[in-house]
């Protein structure tokens, strides 16, 4: 895939209107019109190509085509959100249209030419078929290319236009085919709107192409990364290949290496008679004696805590390996490094919060809250979780409610406002006899307690006069004014309650949330990264909105950004690259900051449009933005 745009010089379209009229009567087409652009209508009168074509040929697709499995998934994914009129084309290396899918005319005619794109599939786009057309062009030139209207030789799609990207292969030299974008012809020969689409389009096929190339060897990468992604010191080994971390190579020797290869190379070669010897079979002699794990791939998770091996000449560490199960076939294997002072952190986290599921977070606020809140939840008795929004207090009752039984815990929104629900599972707990209470009635987990109505309010409360003991977690958000019954309750839960954090308190929290947050790659593709400068600007912003406000932009910059590698600072949102006000603000002056910062964010970082939003000139924004500091971002 490139970005260079083999479109000709752009002369006006009325010119090439006349120009190809000329061209169609067998006069010369004039000498404003490029050469190459006259050379492929040539060849198309050539070919005996009619230039009022109703409709291109229909061919036979392939049966099985290796390009339309890889670029399925990204096409599924992109042709909901076209817009309009543009519709989205994937084209093989022979000119055949292997798929097709979006644009307003998808399945009928239409007379400017945009014939139904769903009908797209299946049909002839060479030039030798149809004429000059972009991704003939593209497949020729192995370059992006737009053609737009009268360069058409069909009068199909004089009012068309076109852009198509050729696709790579890994080690191939040709494309192996296209993905075009096409709209209706704009005002003017201007680019093609579709153009940065299809580049990154492309660029995600051709990631899935290089995905499902040499499976096992992209198997043990993915695997590689994976576990580098969460700062471990790992070596990745298949008995040829070696991937070794900058951890794991300061720590281990070329010998210890060696060591792991040959455990790695015995696990294939062993895979078909099971897996070793345990420890409790015979003396221990090495590696071959503990049994491993086994990740499954390409979904392959976090390994669970599994036996962990000493390296003889490493002193206080041991190694994790963890089986890579590709298909049926063990294809190596992932050797994870840890120290004696590495071992003794996990085993504090795992005395705490890490036996919640579903939790991130390793800071002291955060574990001692979360250490709170399970030894409160050990009995069956209400339990308040306070704390500002998004802070993640549904997550923490979820986490806490998942070890209580088999019963899958009621969830109650009163923000929803959904009447008798509360009232309902009151008069359930009511009627069991005493000592079944907990077993018999699934726990309810009620969020916006804050946001109760009179009736569930006055059953809480009733319920808990008779049996104070009850299978309750409820979430608080302080703030909202309350009546003196809904005042009397909180008053009755807060004797065993427990405040969240706010973000801003724990931040050394914060890249462990982004790899949390962060949806898992598909095959192929590296974890979402951040490079230290995006995340200092990340701990330093005051997070309002907490965690919930923290995945919103995880989510942002994952469906935005085209680029590789680790997210920089200049692709968060604007209002994250703004480094915090450097003196004490007044109230007047942090107000008028935040509304710089929102019109920027609503704008697009567009400073015209958000100097005219806020009634001011754009001189006197950037002398704002210099005042306080928001100059640089």
């Amino acid at each position: 895939m490139t970005t260079t745009d083999d479109t000709p010089a752009d002369p006006a379209l009325s010119s090439l209107r006349r120009a190809r009229d000329r061209f169609l009567s067998g006069r010369p087409p004039g000498d404003g019109i490029p050469e190459d652009l006259a050379q492929a209508w040539r060849r198309a009168r050539f070919f005996g190509v009619p230039r009022d074509l109703a409709a291109p040929p229909r061919v036979r697709p392939p049966v099985d085509s290796p390009l339309l499995a890889a670029a399925r998934p990204v096409l599924d994914r992109v042709a909901p959100t076209l817009s309009g009129a543009m519709g989205l084309v994937l084209v093989d290396s022979r000119g055949r249209a292997l798929w097709s899918g979006g644009g307003r005319y998808a399945g009928t005619p239409a007379p400017d030419g945009m014939a139904g794109l769903e009908l797209m599939a299946g049909l002839d786009l060479s030039e030798k078929a149809v004429g000059h057309n972009s991704a003939a062009l593209a497949l020729r030139t192995g370059r992006r290319a737009e053609v737009h209207g009268p360069e058409h030789f069909l009068d199909l799609w004089q009012e068309v236009s076109a852009v198509s990207v050729p696709l790579y292969e890994p080690a191939a030299g040709r494309p192996a085919g296209t993905v075009t974008v096409v709209a209706p012809l704009g005002e003017g020969r201007t680019a093609h709107p579709g153009a940065a689409l299809a580049e990154a389009t492309a660029y995600a096929v051709e990631t899935e192409l290089r995905g499902r190339a040499r499976p096992p060897e992209r198997v043990l990468l993915d695997a590689y990364l994976r576990q580098r992604a969460e700062g471990a010191a790992v070596v990745a080994l298949d008995g040829s290949s070696r991937l070794v971390s900058p951890e794991a190579a300061r720590l281990l020797s070329h010998e210890t290496l060696a060591w792991l290869e040959r455990h790695a190379t015995a696990l294939r070669r062993d895979a078909d008679t099971g897996p070793a010897a345990g420890p409790d079979t015979g003396p221990a002699t090495g590696p071959e004696e503990h049994a491993p794990e086994e990740i499954p791939v390409p979904d392959g998770g976090i390994p669970l805590p599994g036996d962990e091996i000493p390296v003889p000449d490493g002193a206080g560490l041991t190694v994790r390996m963890t089986r890579l199960v590709h298909g049926d076939e063990v294809i190596g294997a992932v050797a994870t490094v840890c120290t004696a002072a590495r071992r003794a952190r996990s085993a504090e986290r795992r005395r705490g919060h890490d036996r919640l599921p579903g939790l991130v977070g390793t800071s002291r606020p955060w574990r001692l809250t979360v250490s709170r809140a399970t030894e409160l939840a050990r009995a069956v008795e209400p339990l308040l979780l306070i704390g500002e929004p998004g802070v993640g207090k549904t997550a923490l009752a979820r986490a806490l409610l998942g070890p209580r039984g088999t019963a899958a815990p009621r969830i109650v929104d009163a923000a929803e406002q959904v009447p008798g629900e509360v009232p309902r599972w009151c008069h359930a707990l009511a009627e069991l006899p005493e000592p079944e209470g907990d077993g018999g009635a699934p726990p309810l987990l009620l969020r916006h307690a804050e946001r109760l109505g009179q009736s569930d309010v006055a059953a809480l409360l009733s319920l808990l006069a008779e049996r104070p003991a009850v299978p309750l977690v409820a979430t608080h958000t302080p703030g909202a004014p309350t009546g003196p019954c809904l005042s009397r309750l909180l008053g009755i839960l807060a004797a065993r309650s427990v405040t969240l954090p706010p973000l801003r308190e724990r931040v050394e929290d914060i890249p462990a949330l982004l790899a949390g947050l962060a949806r898992r790659p598909s095959p192929g593709r590296p974890p979402l990264t951040w490079s230290l400068d995006a995340r200092r600007a990340l701990e330093q912003h005051t997070w309002p909105g907490n965690v919930a406000e923290l995945a919103h932009v995880v989510r942002e910059v994952t469906e935005r950004r085209r680029a590789t590698g680790p997210v920089r600072r200049e692709e968060l949102p604007y209002g994250l690259r703004v480094p915090p006000a450097t003196r004490r603000l007044s109230g007047i002056e942090r107000a008028e900051r935040t509304a710089i910062l929102e019109a920027l964010r609503r704008h697009g970082d567009n400073k015209a449009r958000a100097a005219e939003s806020l009634g001011i000139g754009r001189a006197t924004l950037y002398r704002k933005l210099r005042a306080y500091g928001m100059d640089q971002a």
